[in-house]
């Protein structure tokens, strides 16, 4: 097995709409970042990061990075999924089935995807329904 199979790729996906309140995004990714280069085993991951993510740069970044784990941060909304922004930065939403039907479009590398956002529960909950 080569070194490049062995080493899990993270994505790490930033929304903070300029009409939503401030969140401390680059600090969470520091914190990861921090982490993992303390880790025993920090040669078994690689990162790249996104920010100011609009719905379409999904797809695009997961396409490109072909991670196997995907960490989103920033907005969400019970009823209406995630908060990305638009063309402007203005906050979008992406519904949690929207969400769920892209990720299963890569289930054969994606192994794993972290929600940090208010609701995040609930967009998970709504996102596995569509299995």
């Amino acid at each position: 097995m080569s070194h490049n199979q062995t080493v899990k790729k993270i994505l790490i996906l930033a929304a903070n709409p300029k009409d939503t309140v401030r969140l401390r995004l680059d600090q969470e990714v520091r914190d990861i970042e921090e982490g993992l280069q303390l880790a025993a085993q920090r040669d078994k991951f690689t990162l790249q990061q996104k920010w100011a993510v609009r719905s379409q740069d999904i797809r695009r970044a997961v396409l490109d990075f072909r991670p196997n784990i995907i960490h989103f941060s920033g907005h969400g909304s019970e009823a209406e999924g995630l908060s990305f922004e638009d063309e402007v930065g203005k906050e979008k939403f992406v519904t949690p089935e929207a969400l769920g039907g892209l990720f299963k479009l890569f289930a054969s590398h994606v192994e794993c995807v972290l929600l940090n956002a208010c609701y995040s529960e609930v967009q998970e909950e709504r996102d596995r329904s569509t299995y």
